[in-house]
Parts: structure tokens; sequence; C-alpha cells
């Protein structure tokens, strides 16, 4: 020890390695200080949530509407929902689908349901039919989840379909639904809407490019419409889970098989659905939070980095 401080003195006057000495102790002190504030949050955020219930009928209406109801985290979304005494209108693309999530609903929890098929894909044309699925119904949660996610690759690889794919159905879905069930939600003065985003809308992910772009715009119209209606009453709430264990997982066996970061439709639905109205931005899951308290301890262009060469590394493999 002695010799490192003698070899120090010799490179450094003794005022500069005091200098260096107090950055060195205020950037540890920081980032103690933002685990600190990391873990407070996350108390309040997933265990506090779960002690304090809300009467979400009582709280915000009668009915709630999920997208992309059928598979995933929608699914779980709904009959969580449900399972709380809330009526579901379920509105997905696969009539099939639809019917069968319906019935369970009704079987499981005893509670009305309705169903609109939508392909959200199609765009502004299957708003009309989705407005008249709302008429006469208090709505008092919309959770705007349906999504899409194309197996990652370059940009120049993605077809037309893909790119007007991701702004239909993972931009246009939200700002359209949104404007369906927010006038009426603002004369009663009550209601919730929770967009589903993603811990990608955090960060440029080459590969995942439009996706993540999509999210970050899903993020940034969540918390400008908290700004805009915070006196009203409303409770607007952006989610930004990691990795689920859905079909839109499934092309890469390490993010869709359950573990620590991944987790089931099921398990994320409880956790997230228990912070509403506890937290307006949140991952929803408290290991996607620890995930994002990570990478935002992380000098950004490293996480860019790794993740660009651990799909480049898959990409090769599968080859």
């Amino acid at each position: 020890m002695l010799v490192l401080e003698e070899s120090l003195l010799l490179l450094f006057p003794r005022g500069v390695l005091s200098v260096l000495a107090l950055v060195g102790l205020l950037a540890v002190g920081k980032i103690l200080a933002r685990s600190l504030w990391v873990a407070v949050g996350a108390l309040r955020t997933y265990v506090w949530a779960r002690l304090w219930r809300k009467n979400l009928v009582q709280t915000y209406g009668k009915w709630a509407v999920v997208t992309g109801s059928t598979d995933g985290i929608g699914e779980s979304y709904a009959k969580e929902l449900a399972k709380k005494g809330m009526n579901i209108l379920l509105v997905s693309r696969n009539m099939e689908k639809l019917q069968r999530v319906a019935r369970e609903i009704r079987s499981q929890y005893g509670v009305e349901t309705d169903i609109v098929q939508a392909d959200f894909a199609l765009g502004r044309a299957v708003y009309g039919n989705i407005a008249k699925g709302l008429k006469g119904k208090d709505i008092g949660i919309l959770v705007n989840n349906v999504g899409m996610l194309v197996t990652p690759r370059l940009f120049e690889k993605l077809t037309e379909d893909d790119i007007w794919g991701y702004v239909n159905v993972n931009v246009a879905s939200v700002l359209a639904m949104t404007r369906l069930v927010l006038p009426e939600m603002l004369r009663r003065k009550r209601g919730a809407i929770v967009n589903i985003s993603s811990l990608a809308a955090h960060l440029p992910l080459a590969y995942f490019q439009v996706y993540a772009a999509t999210k970050a715009f899903v993020s940034s119209f969540s918390r400008a419409l908290q700004q805009e209606y915070q006196p009203s009453g409303l409770t607007i709430q952006c989610v930004e889970p990691g990795a689920v264990s859905t079909n839109m997982t499934s092309f890469d066996k390490d993010i869709h098989t359950p573990g620590l970061f991944t987790a089931t439709p099921g398990s994320f639905a409880v956790s997230a659905l228990a912070t509403l109205g506890h937290s307006n931005r949140t991952s929803g899951y408290w290991a996607h939070g620890m995930q994002l308290a990570m990478w935002m301890s992380l000098p950004e262009s490293f996480v860019l980095k790794s993740n660009k060469a651990m799909f480049e590394s898959k990409d090769k493999k599968s080859k």
C-alpha cells in the first residue's frame, strides 16, 4: 500500500490526489444514493402496492378494455382484471381465440365479457367497429397492450409490411384507442389508461431498431398525457417490461425461457396490475426493475455494444 502511495505521489502532487479521492468518493456516493433510491422505489411499487389493494370497479369503472387480449400479457391482464370483478371487452384479431378467452373468463370469474375482432395491422379502418363495441359501456380501464415484434434483423431486411405493421400496431393503436375512451373518462372524471411499452424504450437497440423506437414513442406519449391530464382525476400509466415468455419472444430460447429476468405472462400481469395507482411509470416486475437499474448504471455505449454483439453472435450460430 505504501509503495502504491509513493508511486502515485511521483505522478501527481498531493493536492491533485486529494481532488481525485474526493471525486471518487462522490462517484461512489452517487451510485450508493441511486441504489438506495431504486430500492426504496421498488419497495413502494412492488411490495406496498400488493398490500394496499384498490377496488378497481369502484375506483375506475365497470368495464376494462384489453387489446391484444388472446395471448400472453394481454390475456393475463384480462383475466387478472376479471378476477378483481371487472367486466372485460376483449379486442384481438382471431375470433376463435376471442371466443375461447371470453368463455374462460365468464366461467372462472363470473363477470360479463364482450368481444371485438380487429386486426390492428390494417390501420384506421378497424376503429369504427371498435367504437361500436365500446358504446354504452362504463369503460374504467383501457390496457393498450397489442404489439408486434419481428425476429431481430438489420433494418434493410425489414419488409414494407413489417414497417407499416410496427406503425399501425405499436404506435397508431395506442393513439386511436386512447382517443376513443378519453372523452368519456374525462366527462366522468375517472378512469385509467395503461400503455404497455418496453425496457427497450430506454435505449436505441441494434436489430430491434424499429421496435425500440416505437416503444420510446409509447413511453414519451404516456408521460406527456400524464402532464396534460394530471388534474383531471384520470390515471395514465406506462408499463415498461423486460422479457416475458410470450409468442413475441419465441424467436430466442434464452429470452423466451422463464427465469430470473424472463417473467411468465401470469406472474407479470399480477405484479404489473398491482402497481396501478401507485406508479405512473414502472417496469411492472421487480426483476425487470433491477435490470433497468443495471442498464442505467453502466455507460450507454457499453450496453448498446454488448446488445449488438450478443445478437450478432446468435445470428452467426443460427447460420
